[in-house]
């Protein structure tokens, strides 16, 4: 049986600061002010809940863990902008809502894995393309540049923009001052911790500096 103990370690993740926690809320908030705002503009109150649900998504990603591989730049936007064009070309081809809504949310994981640029929130755009109602199938492949690009550059700036005041959370991750790396064990070097890297196979979070 599992011990207690060990069920709420399960549970738990790492601790974090309260001033850690209130300026993800507050790049949260700020960030989908604004993105709220723009789609609003573009596709109207109908359609806003599903697009706008993909980029809360994309915003917990950026301000919570924002020096994760899947929240910088390239997955940000790649993600959503390769989603967005797949939706929209599967539902102009298969007019049968829930095998287009399937199919355009596997081939953009398929996109995303060969393109380097996982992020989860793309494949609810992917989805929302197929089955966001006629305010978004009206937009056509516009709906790939406004509000989706639009939107994930908004995310990206606010993103930039409010980590910039916070030295231990500079965005992207590029910005963070590299060190040396250190490894304890004398045994283990870089190309042992690249090659288990390469070994595994499937896609992980976690790079050879967290390794090291």
């Amino acid at each position: 049986f599992i011990s207690m103990a060990r069920f709420k370690a399960w549970l738990q993740q790492a601790p974090r600061e309260h001033v850690e926690k209130i300026v993800s809320g507050v790049g949260g908030f700020l960030g989908i002010l604004c993105v709220l705002g723009v789609s609003a503009s573009i596709i109207g109150s109908s359609g806003l809940p599903l697009i706008v649900a993909s980029m809360g998504a994309s915003a917990v990603l950026l301000f919570a863990v924002p020096h994760g591989p899947l929240s910088q730049p390239w997955p940000l936007i790649g993600s959503h902008t390769l989603s967005a064009f797949i939706g929209v070309s599967v539902a102009r081809s298969i007019h049968t809502p829930w095998l287009a809504g399937a199919l355009a949310v596997g081939l953009a994981i398929v996109a995303m894995y060969y393109l380097d640029c996982i992020h989860p929130p793309g494949g609810a755009t992917a989805l929302t393309a197929v089955l966001g109602g006629a305010d978004i199938h009206d937009l056509g492949f516009q709906f790939v540049l406004t509000p989706v690009l639009l939107n994930t550059l908004i995310l990206l700036g606010t993103g930039v923009a409010l980590n910039w005041f916070f030295p231990w959370r500079r965005y992207p991750a590029s910005l963070q001052p590299h060190t040396k790396l250190k490894i304890s064990d004398p045994a283990i070097s870089h190309e042992h911790l690249s090659h288990a890297l390469r070994q595994i196979g499937s896609f992980i979070d976690i790079t050879e500096e967290d390794l090291a």
